[in-house]
């Protein structure tokens, strides 16, 4: 592609060389001759300082913000380096955005589910549709992980998804659109119809700064959806919030199009009466477009509502699919992989295995966990390194006081002390009544924690490991490690049975 061809609608055509370009990237490792180079500013490393190396590799133009480092390059000087870049993917690949009706689904918890959800029932309606999530992005038959500890994929990668969607003749799309994507500009390119928002609590901050910096983040998505081109499917531009989150007011003002509210509040426009959570999945009654649908669900926990709720107000208000066609939907829904899947050996407890990893969704998923027994519920989660601090200590005291017993261990401590990690969490189940070597453990190696879990367990309990779920890797120094905890929890649940069973996987902290 010409170079001018490429920026006709991003940068002044103007002085712009006719120069032949044959492919876009902002790792200077991966620049092969004729590629546009962006110089990219991230918050450990300055592409800027690579400029040069992507020249020598052959980079037939360069972009940054900073000044002309005079190269013998074309260089094109931006305001911002990842909006130029998106900008630039999303032309790269034929503005494939502007060729499907895209929704963007953010928020604190419940983002994976509800956008998996609102996928399967566009596909069970009919509407071709593809999705990319923290877990993977599918494409018609196939899946396609998207890395390791990866949530929005970087502009190049999610544009060339939306490429392939289109060539596959895909009509719709359900992005996973996280804060971190928002505020770098990752799916700037994306031309969002309809955003959803789950919920809005306290995390991330280590990167926002604040709560309202992480905010505003998420409102970003809304505030974007007027300026969307048209497309060539009618599709009217909407804004799902959510009636019963503490963000409601906050992001209703930030849109920029029709809202549409879903809750169990009698204010909302789509709501849920009767619900009934069960350990075989979630009943409730519908009140959506002046019709009442009786929901049966697979899914476990009664947060889930918020969840069915938000993808069925999508569905039925912003694609104007019928509210019967959406329950049908939502009843053949088998869930998503790490987000409260449950293992069955044989053993006489129950064994889950859940993505929670904030205080709120470590406390939802302990509630539905005490419903699922009159035993006791034993669990087990650490906290991440190089994140935010805060959540540590609280998290430590939600669990002394909602788990009978609990295990802390490793969960991606990266370069930060996990001893220092574990003591913080320590204290705060000591703040929530927990009695060390009684109630609560510190085994630094989550192999041997979820043994140790296992042990304690008697029949009837339940054993709940948290802040993994689907996650392939755990990271420790600057290195990922292989791990997944649905594999590890099987392999101490064979051990103790006395069955063949996977090898539990091995981390630094694993005794040789």
């Amino acid at each position: 592609m010409r170079l001018h061809a490429l920026l006709k609608e991003i940068l002044p055509a103007g002085g712009l060389p006719d120069t032949e370009i044959t492919g876009l990237t902002a790792d200077s490792r991966r620049v092969e001759p004729g590629f546009l180079f962006v110089a990219v500013r991230g918050q450990t490393t300055d592409g800027h300082r690579f400029l040069a190396e992507a020249a020598a590799r052959g980079a037939a133009a360069l972009a940054g913000e900073a000044a002309d480092p005079g190269l013998s390059r074309p260089y094109l000087r931006v305001d911002d380096s990842r909006l130029f870049l998106a900008r630039a993917a999303s032309a790269w690949h034929g503005r494939s955005a502007r060729r499907m009706v895209v929704l963007g689904v953010t928020g604190t918890d419940g983002k994976t589910t509800t956008s998996s959800l609102i996928h399967h029932i566009l596909e069970a309606c009919g509407r071709p549709t593809g999705l990319v999530t923290s877990v993977a992005a599918r494409i018609g038959a196939r899946e396609i992980d998207t890395g390791f500890h990866v949530t929005t994929p970087d502009p190049i990668a999610l544009q060339a998804f939306l490429a392939t969607m289109v060539e596959a003749g895909l009509t719709h799309v359900v992005i996973e659109t996280t804060s971190h994507g928002l505020a770098q500009q990752r799916v700037a390119g994306c031309d969002f119809d309809v955003g959803v928002l789950t919920n809005v609590t306290r995390e991330h901050l280590d990167y926002h700064g604040s709560y309202d910096a992480y905010l505003d983040a998420k409102a970003r998505l809304f505030e974007g959806l007027a300026q969307s081109p048209a497309k060539p499917y009618p599709v009217e531009r909407v804004a799902v919030l959510n009636r019963d989150d503490s963000s409601f007011d906050a992001v209703r003002l930030r849109s920029s199009v029709r809202v549409v509210s879903y809750g169990e509040s009698p204010q909302a426009d789509v709501r849920a009466r009767n619900p009934l959570p069960g350990a075989d999945g979630l009943r409730f009654d519908l009140v959506a477009g002046g019709a009442t649908v009786p929901v049966r669900t697979r899914l476990v926990g009664a947060y889930n509502l918020s969840n069915c709720l938000a993808a069925a107000t999508a569905a039925i208000e912003a694609l104007g699919l019928a509210p019967e066609a959406v329950a049908q939907a939502m009843a053949e829904f088998p869930g998503v992989p790490g987000r409260m899947e449950m293992l069955d050996l044989g053993q006489p407890f129950r064994a889950v295995v859940d993505f929670a990893h904030t205080p709120n969704a470590l406390r939802r998923v302990l509630q539905t966990a005490r419903g699922l027994t009159r035993g006791r519920v034993i669990v087990v989660f650490g906290a991440a390194g190089l994140r935010d601090r805060t959540k540590r200590r609280v998290m430590g005291e939600i669990a002394a006081r909602l788990a009978d017993r609990t295990v802390l261990t490793a969960e991606d401590p990266r370069t930060e002390s996990l001893e220092a990690i574990l003591d913080e969490m320590a204290a705060g189940a000591v703040a929530g009544g927990g009695r060390e070597g009684e109630t609560f453990w510190r085994i630094a190696d989550r192999g041997q924690a979820l043994r140790h879990a296992v042990g304690l367990a008697a029949e009837g309990d339940v054993v709940l490991t948290c802040g993994k779920g689907h996650e392939q890797s755990m990271a420790f120094g600057e290195t990922e490690y292989p791990w997944d905890d649905r594999l590890a929890l099987r392999a101490a649940i064979a051990e103790r049975l006395g069955l063949p069973g996977p090898a539990m996987p091995v981390l630094p902290t694993t005794e040789r």
